[in-house]
């Protein structure tokens, strides 16, 4: 089945390249899902098409957060009701969004065939788009990992918080040791100041530096901003409500950035890949 599945995401209609970036961290509260929805909304004022991905499967709150509507999610796609296109709404300056649901345990405990479900949804899928963005769930599990590995560039957000640390270097050792990846993009996200953000920065270079065979790079500095919880609370993202605050603006220049980021001329990248592999790495946790 799986390579039946992966012949069909060979013929998508959509061909070309995608940027595919995982934003992760370990540990919950760092500002993942704030900082995955503010970039990308400033790429899209680039005039990137982007779409964003609730990889939170049970705990979906991409949506919440921009004071969105949603009729149907991806339960909806994995039961047979609807096209992945059908549940995709559309956010500030265009971006899809792609939700999940929320307290739902069985999505974020998808079966193969479930994932198989996924994959063809992703096969027929119409939506053009630039750049997909992968808002993971907290933690390590399986699913994070998966969605991290398949992902062409994973962004750790980091904050200043010795369980932040303790638990994204926790992440990048099990994807390098595991899953054998070698490079990270570190996000230092409320700090005082840059010179903070590099700070943590080293303090978690030392230890990955010291027991571990990876690269780091520190891609941006947020710091903490007031206006960040005052856009939250109006459901709206802080590169539109306020775009001169600190945040906004390190934000838009992380956008920039990863704007800028290569893709990958092998297989890896592209969208059929990165839905291909999310299921081979399933596909073997549960024949182990």
């Amino acid at each position: 089945m799986i390579d039946d599945q992966a012949s069909s995401l060979r013929k998508m209609k959509q061909s070309r390249l995608i940027k595919v970036i995982a934003v992760t961290g370990g540990k919950g509260g760092v500002g993942k899902t704030n900082i995955t929805l503010n970039t990308a909304i400033a790429m899209a004022k680039q005039g990137k098409r982007v779409m964003v991905l609730d990889a939170d499967l049970g705990l979906a709150n991409v949506d919440v957060m921009l004071g969105l509507r949603v009729e149907k999610n991806l339960s909806h796609v994995l039961s047979g009701e609807c096209t992945l296109d059908d549940v995709l709404v559309t956010g500030p300056h265009g971006i899809k969004i792609a939700p999940a649901t929320s307290g739902t345990q069985s999505m974020a405990e998808l079966s193969t065939t479930q994932h198989a479900g996924l994959i063809r949804a992703f096969s027929e899928l119409r939506t053009p788009i630039d750049v997909l963005l992968v808002d993971t769930a907290a933690g390590i599990s399986d699913m994070v990992l998966s969605f991290a590995k398949a992902s062409q560039d994973i962004m750790v957000v980091v904050c200043d918080e010795p369980t932040s640390l303790t638990d994204a270097y926790a992440l990048i050792k099990l994807l390098n040791r595991e899953h054998g990846v070698f490079r990270f993009k570190v996000v230092a996200n409320m700090v005082r100041d840059v010179r903070e953000g590099q700070e943590l920065f080293s303090k978690l270079s030392k230890v990955t530096g010291r027991f571990l065979d990876v690269a780091l790079e520190l891609v941006a500095t947020i710091p903490f901003d007031e206006n960040i919880r005052r856009a939250v609370r109006k459901q709206t993202a802080i590169v539109d409500a306020y775009p001169g605050s600190p945040a906004a603006v390190a934000i838009s220049q992380l956008a920039n950035r990863a704007a800028s980021w290569p893709i990958p001329a092998q297989p890896g990248g592209h969208l059929e890949f990165f839905i291909e592999q999310l299921i081979a790495e399933k596909a073997v946790g549960n024949q182990r």
